[in-house]
C-alpha cells in the first residue's frame, strides 16, 4: 500500500473512531439533538356535534379511560399566597375562592433552627393538572404553581386504581396571570409512556350540558364529579375591567381541583377548573367556575416560548351591550359598537384622539358587533401595528388610526389604588338612578385631582343591584356630564337629572382615579 493511500485510510479510521467516541459520550450526557428538541404540538380539537344517548356506563368510561390522563401537583414556595381579591377585583362578601388545596401546611425549611423571618417559610400546596403531550407538557391554572420553588407531579395507576407514590419534578414554562393558565413540563419521565388528554370544543357548550370534573380535592387523589353546564360566558376570571368569560357548572369542585380538566361526554377536556363561589371558606355550593379550554388553546404557542403577548390601545369600554334606544342617542345606523367609558393618558388611543363615550364601529376595516369583539381584536392585534378605526362622536362617524401597543399586566394592575376614604355626607341628592350625591368641596377636589373648575357632585351611595350599580358607578365618582352637557355644582346636576324621565338612557361622565370614565344606563 502506497504512503498516500495508508494516510488517507488512518484518517478515515481516526475520523470514524472519534465520531463513534462523540455519539457515546452525547448518549451518555444526553446531549443528542433527538432529546433536546422536544416541541409542543397544538392538540387538534373535536368540533364535531356532541350527540348520542347517555346512559350507565357513559360516566363510568369518561373516568376509566380519562383519570390516566390527570395529574396531581404538589408544589412548595418561599413567599405568601395573595389575597383573593387581586384575582377577581372581587370586594366584601364576593367570596371567590382561589384554591391552593387547602393551602397546604407554612413550615420552616428544613434545619432551620427558628431564626429565618416570616417570609422564609415555605407554604406547601396542591392542585391538578392534565397531560397534553407525551413529552410531559401539563396544562394547569397559573396560581397553583406561580411562585413555586418546587414542582412535583404525581400521576394514576390505572390497575391498582389509585395514585402512584413515585412523585416526578417539573419546570414551568409559560404563565399567563390573565386567564389563570400554565404551562409546565415534567423534567423526569416515568417508563411507562404517558397518556394525552383530547380537547373537545368548548364554544359548542350550552347550559345543561353533561361535564365531569377529575381533580385532587383535598388531597384525595383523582376524584371524579358530574353535573351540568349551570352557565356560559360569566365574566368571572380576570380582574376589573379585564374580565375572562368562564363555563358556570355544578359539578363539585373544591380546594385541589384547581387547573384539572372539566370533560364533555366525549371524555374531551372543554374548560380548566379554576375557581368556586362560596359563603363559606372552602365549601362547595354548586357554584364552580372553569377556564374554556379554546381560550388556552389559543395561548398555548405563546405559552411554550414562555411569554404571552397581547395588543392594547390603553380604552376601557363598556361590558354591556349597545341597546337600540342607546343607538338612536348616539346616532348610530344599528345596535352594533364599543362604546369607550374611558380614555388612559398617553395611550394608543389618547394620542390618536378618542374620548370617552365614543363609539368605535369598525376596527382595522372590521365591524365591531360588541366590546367583548373589540377587545378579542385588539389583544389579537401584533404590537406595532397601526390600524384604523371608525367612531362615532356626537352622532357623527370619525376615521381615525392608532398604533397598538403591548399590554403589561403587571403595570396595568398595579395603578389599581384602593379606595379613597369617605366623603362628607351633608346636602344629599337623591337621583332616581340608585346612587346618591353630595357636593364637590374645595379639599375632594384637591385630592381626587379633579381639573380645575370641572366636577358638579360627587357620588357617596350606590344602592346594590341598581341601574347605577349595573352599570358601573362607584363610590367616589365624580360626575362632570349629565347626557353629555358639563355640569360644574350640585344645582346643575339636580336640573339635568329632573329632565330624564323612566325608561330614558343616561349618560354620565365622571372623574375616576384621574382619568374621565364614560358611563350609559337607563332610568328605571
Amino acid at each position: 500500500m502506497s504512503t498516500r493511500k495508508t494516510t488517507l485510510f488512518y484518517a478515515v479510521l481516526i475520523a470514524v473512531a472519534f465520531t463513534a467516541v462523540g455519539m457515546v459520550i452525547a448518549s451518555r450526557l444526553d446531549m443528542s439533538q433527538t432529546s433536546s428538541a422536544q416541541t409542543l404540538s397544538v392538540p387538534q380539537a373535536n368540533s364535531a356535534p356532541l350527540t348520542g344517548p347517555i346512559d350507565a356506563s357513559t360516566f363510568r368510561n369518561i373516568a376509566k379511560n380519562q383519570t390516566p390522563a390527570v395529574v396531581n401537583i404538589r408544589t412548595e414556595q418561599r413567599q405568601k399566597t395573595r389575597q383573593l381579591t387581586q384575582f377577581f377585583g372581587g370586594q366584601g362578601d364576593d367570596l371567590f375562592e382561589r384554591f391552593f388545596g387547602g393551602q397546604g401546611q407554612g413550615r420552616r425549611p428544613r434545619g432551620d433552627q427558628g431564626d429565618r423571618p416570616d417570609d422564609e417559610i415555605i407554604t406547601e400546596g396542591a392542585g391538578s393538572g392534565f397531560i397534553i403531550d407525551k413529552a410531559g407538557f401539563i396544562l394547569t391554572n397559573n396560581h397553583v404553581v406561580e411562585g413555586a420553588t418546587e414542582i412535583r407531579v404525581s400521576l394514576y395507576d390505572s390497575e391498582s386504581r389509585t395514585r402512584i407514590p413515585e412523585e416526578y419534578p417539573a419546570k414551568v414554562v409559560g404563565r399567563d396571570p390573565l386567564t389563570d393558565s400554565a404551562l409546565i413540563q415534567m423534567t423526569e419521565l416515568p417508563k411507562q409512556p404517558l397518556q394525552e388528554i383530547k380537547f373537545g370544543d368548548s364554544n359548542q357548550l350550552e347550559a345543561g350540558d353533561w361535564v365531569m370534573a377529575i381533580g385532587n380535592p383535598f388531597n384525595l387523589h383523582h376524584t371524579v364529579s358530574v353535573g351540568v353546564v349551570s352557565a356560559i360566558g360569566r365574566p368571572a376570571g380576570g380582574y376589573a375591567g379585564r374580565e375572562v368569560d368562564m363555563i358556570q357548572t355544578d359539578a363539585a369542585i373544591n380546594p385541589g381541583n384547581s387547573g384539572g380538566p372539566l370533560l364533555n361526554i366525549r371524555g374531551e377536556v372543554v374548560g380548566i377548573n379554576t375557581a368556586i363561589y362560596t359563603d363559606q371558606r372552602s365549601a362547595n355550593i354548586g357554584i364552580g367556575f372553569a377556564l374554556p379550554i379554546n381560550s388556552v388553546r389559543d395561548l398555548l404557542p405563546q405559552l411554550r416560548t414562555g411569554k404571552v403577548i397581547r395588543g392594547r390601545i390603553g380604552v376601557q369600554v363598556q361590558r354591556d351591550p349597545i341597546t337600540q334606544k342607546a343607538a338612536q342617542s348616539f346616532g348610530l345606523p344599528n345596535a352594533n359598537g364599543a362604546v369607550i367609558s374611558s380614555v388612559n393618558d398617553g395611550g394608543p388611543a389618547a394620542k390618536a384622539g378618542l374620548k370617552p363615550g365614543d363609539v368605535v364601529t369598525e376596527y382595522n376595516g372590521k365591524a365591531v358587533k360588541d366590546s367583548d369583539e373589540l377587545v378579542d381584536m385588539v389583544v389579537h392585534t401584533n404590537p406595532g401595528t397601526t390600524v384604523p378605526l371608525k367612531v362615532f362622536r356626537n352622532k357623527q362617524p370619525r376615521s381615525m388610526s392608532l398604533t397598538v401597543e403591548e399590554l403589561n399586566l403587571n403595570e396595568e394592575m398595579g395603578v389599581r389604588g384602593e379606595d379613597e376614604e369617605q366623603t362628607p355626607q351633608e346636602e344629599k341628592l337623591e337621583t332616581g338612578l340608585g346612587l346618591e350625591l353630595t357636593p364637590v368641596t374645595p379639599e375632594l377636589a384637591r385630592r381626587l385631582r379633579l381639573p380645575d373648575g370641572e366636577g358638579g357632585a360627587i357620588v357617596t351611595r350606590v344602592e346594590r343591584n341598581s341601574a347605577a350599580s349595573r352599570a358601573g358607578v362607584g363610590p367616589q365618582d365624580v360626575i362632570l356630564e349629565v347626557n353629555q352637557q358639563p355640569v360644574n355644582s350640585m344645582s346643575d346636576v339636580r336640573k339635568a337629572l329632573q329632565g330624564i324621565q323612566s325608561g330614558d338612557t343616561v349618560f354620565l361622565l365622571v372623574w375616576r382615579n384621574g382619568q374621565e370614565v364614560f358611563i350609559t344606563l337607563q332610568k328605571p
